[in-house]
């Protein structure tokens, strides 16, 4: 049954004892508890902020999620974008028979709502601040147990830790998959998912985003589409409710290597800043701002192409800032044609498409930076896609040829609320495959870039920060494809 579908087919009202106080409660079919307080009228939707109920001795306690009213309150007496915070309620009615037969109507809707009841937590205790394990202590084990969903804890121990478990998990014995971490658990998650021999199965797993990591581009996308802020009682409040949302996968290939992303691919300006200020760690956050200032002062350009196709509604701005591929032979590997060979191989190989009889079209370089965004945030402050959507079939492209340093400066510093799209210096378009082809700086053709993936370094080229450490792929040509919504994830709604 559809949770907008669940109705209790009749109405109770009496005076009752909520939290020590008598009053008229009527509950009705539109399954929302109305009650006068003080002369103020009050409401609380079970859908929307009961998380469990239960029954002790003669009292019904409701464990809800509600706004902070900011001014200690009561229930649902602030403005609505507030936080949720932890509350319960209790009941006492007139009789036993009163109480037992609201606590069934309770319990009846609230398992029709098929919200998850088993759910496998991966923990990231290394990530971010190194605060994920208390983030799930303090802030998420509570709300689970309020909402009386089991779950299994595992820490991650290694980088690729998740993707292991991920490939190995008995997916029968669970609900969904949640990730307490920044964006790389739930990386490491999809690819483990899709490199199983059942991936068309294990990849409709719902997965939860907890933000407890540096970045948390996905959690923040989530939460921001409907107005709630990034934080792990309102990501876990909509793990409970249990709705659901399709996510766009793209699959990276180079050759027969491939990689699963969610969230973004970088190269260029954007690239060197998110992997090179690792060298200041240690300062927080604040070292991609201050990375930020010192690379584009000392600015860097690069040598390349890309191709692309358009989506269907930026064909014609984007006949503007490129040419048409002569042939199909311009743009390099771009069938996409099963064989069967490749038919034997385990694991989701990406979109079965054909791609040779498309509208290729192709830009030169030099490139100040090339960004692909999958969801509109790339992280808590930065805002590269604001009309990228979760399912749309797209990738939302953000490049920059040339900028003068302070234009290239403002242009950074707006990337928090969406206004960098109005700089005349970004070029902004949706495309349904692209192709990089990385080049050279254009004042030192000895020294390449870094392909950023997901926050992880996906190529180095020749003279860049730690070139001598193994990547997962080359500093050539690697293609991306789009497969629609492959992907479920717990999200929040209205």
């Amino acid at each position: 049954m559809d949770k907008s579908e669940a109705e209790i087919p009749f109405k109770i009202s009496e005076r009752i004892t909520l939290n020590g106080t008598l009053i008229p409660l009527t509950f009705n079919s539109d399954v929302i508890l109305r009650w006068v307080d003080g002369g103020d009228e009050k409401s609380l939707s079970l859908e929307k902020e009961v998380l469990g109920v239960s029954m002790e001795d003669s009292r019904i306690i409701l464990k809800c999620a509600v706004k902070s009213s900011g001014s200690g309150g009561g229930i649902l007496c602030c403005s609505p974008t507030e936080g949720l915070v932890r509350k319960s309620l209790v009941l006492e009615a007139s009789s036993q028979e009163y109480l037992q037969l609201w606590f069934q109507k309770l319990r009846e809707f609230l398992d029709s709502l098929g919200r998850p009841k088993r759910l496998f937590v991966l923990v990231n205790p290394y990530g971010g601040k190194k605060s994920a394990l208390q983030i799930f202590v303090d802030t998420v084990r509570p709300l689970l147990e309020d909402a009386e969903i089991q779950f299994t804890l595992q820490e991650t121990k290694y980088q690729l830790h998740a993707k292991e478990l991920a490939y190995g998990l008995d997916l029968t014995e669970y609900d969904g998959v949640i990730c307490v971490s920044g964006d790389g658990i739930l990386v490491e998650v999809v690819n483990g998912l899709l490199q199983r021999h059942d991936w068309d199965t294990a990849i409709k797993m719902p997965i939860g985003v907890i933000p407890a990591g540096t970045g948390n581009g996905v959690a923040k996308s989530l939460l921001d589409s409907v107005g709630d802020p990034c934080s792990a009682v309102d990501a876990t409040v909509a793990i409970i409710r249990g709705h659901k949302t399709s996510l766009d996968i793209a699959t990276i290939s180079q050759g027969k290597t491939r990689f699963f992303s969610v969230l973004m691919l970088a190269w260029g300006l954007v690239a060197d800043i998110d992997i090179e200020s690792e060298i200041w760690r240690w300062m927080g956050g604040a070292r991609l701002d201050l990375y930020a200032v010192k690379r584009i002062f000392q600015l860097r350009k690069y040598n390349g192409r890309i191709h692309f196709i358009p989506a269907s509604d930026f064909e014609d701005y984007t006949e503007k800032i490129s040419h048409k591929a002569i042939s199909v032979q311009d743009v390099p590997f771009c069938s996409l044609k099963r064989t069967q060979t490749d038919a034997q191989e385990s694991g989701y190989l990406g979109p079965n498409i054909d791609l040779e009889n498309m509208n290729w079209r192709t830009i030169e370089g030099p490139f100040v930076s090339v960004w692909i965004q999958n969801v509109p945030w790339g992280s808590e402050g930065s805002m590269p896609a604001p009309n990228a959507k979760f399912s749309d079939g797209y990738l939302d492209v953000i490049l920059m040829k040339d900028c003068a340093k302070l234009g290239l400066l403002s242009v950074l510093t707006s990337l928090s609320n969406g206004k960098h799209l109005k700089s005349p210096h970004v070029l902004y378009f949706k495309v349904k495959s692209f192709i990089l082809e990385p080049g050279s700086r254009t004042k030192d053709s000895t020294k390449g870039g870094i392909i950023d993936c997901d926050g992880e370094v996906l190529a180095r080229g020749n003279g860049t920060y730690k070139c001598d450490e193994k990547t997962l792929m080359s500093y050539d040509n690697l293609q991306i494809t789009i497969d629609q919504g492959l992907a479920t994830l717990f999200c929040p709604t209205l």
